[in-house]
């Protein structure tokens, strides 16, 4: 897994590569179209759907077929857990304080980074979407793209919630299929207004999911149906929800309507 980096390759990086590159390279199956939309070298910000805890390494594992260290944006509170923060720290992850003023700061980071021509990473949605659809995304992407003067390279994932998904016991399975795609990139305007900024990536996001779902080489067997869902559902949120019932309407506009008044959310 050779790396081409901007920066000096991180010793502490190499070394989680090296602890995961099995489970990776072996433990599934993959598929990925677009990969050549990565740039090998410069500024590159990748946005992608989030539906399991392991999509940080499988989003990793698909930069780093271009060569590509990624830094994720990451919850403030991770870097406090222990273990898991010297970790994050030491393969320099970008720490966000959600919901506060300092929401800036990180995105400063960020902005920083790919000035330095590193690969930034971010999830939009902020965290697991729990029926498996793609959520309504918040605007720190579209700010981070705006102010660093990087187009957003969406992604689309899909697989590894068979495995490792929230509210759900964990169920490694060897051959589990994995497919990414990557779509082209979102150029963000100055002074375009990052609602429709941030509506314009997840569309994006959305197209690339319901691809990723469409080439999806796998079939749930008998009463194991809760992990699939057809591409057509994969469309941004607002839109799905004037096609389904009233009920699940409601909650999706709540959704989106929390996300437009959390100004100060980065992810």
């Amino acid at each position: 897994m050779g790396c081409v980096c901007y920066r000096a390759v991180d010793t502490l990086y190499s070394l989680a590569k090296g602890v995961f590159y099995p489970g990776l390279r072996f433990g599934l199956q993959w598929t990925i179209e677009g990969e050549e939309r990565i740039p090998q070298q410069g500024a590159v910000l990748l946005a992608s759907n989030h539906v399991s805890y392991l999509d940080p390494l499988t989003l990793a594992w698909v930069a780093d077929r271009r060569g590509r260290h990624v830094r994720f944006l990451a919850k403030a509170e991770l870097f406090d857990k222990p273990g898991l923060g010297p970790l994050l720290r030491g393969v320099h992850q970008i720490p966000v304080q959600r919901g506060s003023a300092n929401a800036a700061d990180a995105l400063r980071g960020a902005v920083d980074a790919l000035h330095r021509g590193e690969c930034v990473t971010v999830f939009p949605e902020g965290t697991i979407s729990l029926d498996l659809e793609p959520m309504a995304g918040k605007s720190g992407t579209a700010r981070l793209a705006r102010e660093s003067g990087v187009p957003v390279t969406p992604v689309g994932l899909w697989g590894t919630h068979r495995i490792l998904f929230k509210g759900r016991k964990p169920h490694w399975q060897w051959g589990v299929a994995q497919t990414a795609v990557v779509g082209e990139p979102v150029a963000v305007g100055r002074d375009e207004h990052v609602k429709v900024a941030t509506d314009r990536i997840m569309s994006a996001i959305c197209e690339c999911v319901a691809r990723a779902r469409a080439i999806y080489p796998q079939q749930p067997g008998p009463g194991d149906n809760w992990w699939w869902r057809d591409p057509e559902t994969a469309v941004l949120r607002g839109v799905r929800a004037k096609v389904e019932p009233a009920s699940v309407s409601r909650s999706a506009n709540r959704e989106t309507d929390a996300s437009s008044r959390s100004e100060g959310e980065a992810v």
